[in-house]
């Protein structure tokens, strides 16, 4: 009896890990909630659909269990290579995980993207947890038709309503998550939020400031990519950054009046980046222009945004 009581201590306290995936259609928070999830912006935030280009894996950890998070970019029909090396890369996701997170706005309604979406669910065999997103925006009572119409299409594990924005209902979506995490192994250090290098995520916040200050035809245009990343004398780190676009109007845009804009993306970014490694940074952005880039193979991989 007493072995039996020391054995079940122990599985009680044996870690957890594992990978979750956050799925959707673009511009329904997925970002959002990965960045709250993790505590730190990791994961670029706009209110342009499609803007993240490949999977971000943050990193959730706790003294009972570890979390990757894949933020995945938002399962769309693509107009280019890069659109569909977006989907591929959204979709392999689903094969990878214990666990998927569905999120959909529900100020918007279902829509064919959502069906698109649950069509492919119905490939995998891995618990989706539909997460009703952007509760703020919406009456209390206008949840459940909502619900009613996504049960419909879907035997999902869990349903779950949530602010990413604000955090409402976040802890309860966590707690219900931990149900689905195997016991497994500590893959990263406690104090690790993701598995990315740090030149990426400083890439894709300058990349971030970028889509919130141009227009329309800037967004999906534009890459980044660190040149240069090093610690100089002075413990300030030196970051030489190239923003590519595909045309030069669009480089005219990009740097902006006399160089202004882009004096107003370094900035922004310099002080994202700055909160990101604890140091200070001297930050200098070159744009270039590169002809028809998302439909270029070769340029897609150098830039690191194909899906082998």
């Amino acid at each position: 009896m007493k072995e039996e009581n020391m054995q079940n201590t122990t599985e009680k306290q044996a870690f957890r890990s594992g990978f979750v995936a956050i799925i959707g259609r673009p511009n329904v928070g997925k970002s959002t909630l990965m960045n709250h999830l993790i505590g730190q912006k990791i994961a670029i935030m706009s209110d342009k659909p499609q803007t993240t280009r490949n999977k971000i894996h943050g990193v959730y950890t706790t003294n009972e269990m570890q979390i990757v998070f894949l933020d995945t970019p938002g399962i769309h029909k693509p107009q280019s290579r890069l659109g569909n090396y977006m989907n591929k890369a959204a979709e392999n996701a689903l094969r990878e995980v214990e666990a998927a997170l569905f999120l959909v706005d529900v100020a918007e309604g279902l829509g064919g993207g959502d069906r698109y979406i649950i069509e492919q669910l119905q490939k995998t065999n891995t618990p989706v947890f539909l997460v009703m997103n952007k509760i703020d925006k919406v009456e209390p009572e206008a949840l459940l038709p909502i619900i009613v119409q996504y049960k419909d299409l879907y035997p999902f594990a869990e349903i779950i309503p949530v602010s990413a924005l604000y955090g409402n209902n976040v802890n309860t979506l966590m707690e219900q998550l931990g149900k689905y995490i195997p016991a497994g192994p500590q893959y990263y250090p406690a104090d690790q939020i993701t598995d990315h290098p740090e030149q990426f995520v400083c890439a894709e916040l300058i990349r971030e400031k970028i889509l919130h200050l141009t227009r329309e035809e800037i967004p999906h245009s534009v890459a980044v990519t660190i040149e240069q990343m090093y610690k100089q004398d002075n413990d300030v780190v030196y970051i030489g950054a190239v923003v590519f676009v595909e045309r030069d109007s669009q480089k005219g845009i990009v740097i902006g009046k006399k160089g202004q804009l882009l004096k107003q993306v370094g900035q922004e970014a310099r002080r994202d980046i700055e909160a990101l490694l604890g140091s200070k940074v001297f930050l200098e952005v070159w744009v270039k222009v590169k002809k028809d880039w998302r439909n270029q193979e070769r340029v897609l991989k150098d830039l690191g945004l194909r899906q082998d």
